[in-house]
């Protein structure tokens, strides 16, 4: 059970990493790394973390920035997931499911994300045999795939789970699609990056062939070398959502199928994906990555916030619509829950 060592590392000590918390920043019909300049989007996202977010993002986005919705003050970098949606089994209405908080994290924090940034695992950090470089300004990737539409294509994206939460810190075992009866807890989701890159491109087209994932099993675990091709080891970067779709629970029939979906329309789990947006201003990122033997800040390398500040930081409503939900789907409009 690969989530029984997350919630041990936050209840017992843990050495090796970030971990921190980021309220929402916004939820937006945008995708700067996908679809840049589009506006609106294909589908609905939701976003973290600094300011700059915006339908086209290129250069020094740390530079730009000047709030984040992150614990850690010096990340203006962007992070950012398909919407969930609760379609109900009899009317067919759509309703955007909460974000919650996560286990652990520091008071305040809205919803959002955890952020993870790990050199080795929890655990350990084996700088020694294994220096981590952090990104470069410009760096952006994706993970997984809205296209994605079977089981076995889902089991080859390692690292993409969920889990159906009993509390916060029980999480169960990790799936691969979405759960198949209500959870007490909500629904927990996780996306795991690549950690080798190609040394050379801050960008591919298709936003993942620059990166190289060794990783051969989910959770916290260390990605194994990295190939000629793609021979510098960055920060293993990881994202976890909390959804609140306890509120849904009586709704959902005993016996009915899954009456979750995410913003792209998807029928099933296997869809899901994630973009990242470098954003740290200056060597921040690079300072907490050479500390050894370090949890959640760095041991003081990188400057925290208040939430009650990070939680001030917004960005404009840049497209104009109504995301919460609707009462019928649109008909023959793909990637779009309703509009």
């Amino acid at each position: 059970m690969k989530s029984l060592s997350v919630a041990l590392a936050l209840i017992a000590p843990a050495h090796a990493g970030l971990r921190f918390g980021c309220s929402s920043l916004t939820t937006q019909r945008l995708d700067p790394v996908v679809e840049p300049g589009a506006n609106p989007s294909a589908h609905l996202h939701h976003i973290v973390g600094g300011n700059a977010f915006n339908a086209t993002m290129t250069g020094d986005v740390g530079a730009r920035g000047t709030c984040t919705t992150c614990e850690m003050s010096e990340d203006f970098s962007n992070y950012w997931t398909a919407v969930l949606y609760f379609k109900h089994p009899t009317n067919g209405s759509y309703h955007r499911v909460p974000v919650t908080n996560n286990a652990a994290l520091a008071p305040g924090t809205k919803g959002g994300m955890t952020i993870y940034y790990t050199q080795h695992d929890f655990f350990t950090d084996d700088l020694k045999n294994q220096p981590i470089r952090a990104f470069p300004p410009g760096f952006r990737m994706t993970v997984g795939s809205p296209t994605t539409n079977t089981l076995d294509q889902a089991k080859g994206h390692i690292g993409l789970r969920y889990n159906c939460l009993q509390t916060t810190l029980n999480r169960g075992p990790e799936m691969v699609d979405f759960p198949t009866r209500p959870c007490p807890g909500g629904i927990f989701a996780v996306h795991h990056f690549p950690a080798c890159w190609d040394g050379k491109n801050l960008d591919s087209p298709d936003h993942q062939s620059h990166m190289y994932n060794t990783i051969t099993q989910d959770g916290f675990t260390n990605a194994p070398k990295c190939p000629a091709s793609h021979p510098v080891r960055m920060p293993q970067v990881t994202y976890e959502t909390v959804w609140d779709t306890t509120k849904f629970n009586s709704l959902w029939p005993s016996g009915a199928p899954n009456p979750f979906v995410w913003s792209f329309e998807g029928s099933s789990g296997y869809g899901t994906h994630a973009d990242y947006m470098f954003g740290w201003k200056g060597d921040s990122l690079q300072r907490a990555m050479n500390k050894s033997e370090c949890f959640y800040d760095g041991c003081g390398s990188i400057t925290k916030q208040a939430m009650s500040v990070a939680n001030q930081c917004t960005v404009p409503d840049m497209v104009g619509e109504d995301t919460e939900g609707c009462k019928f789907r649109a008909p023959r409009i793909q990637h779009r829950i309703c509009h």
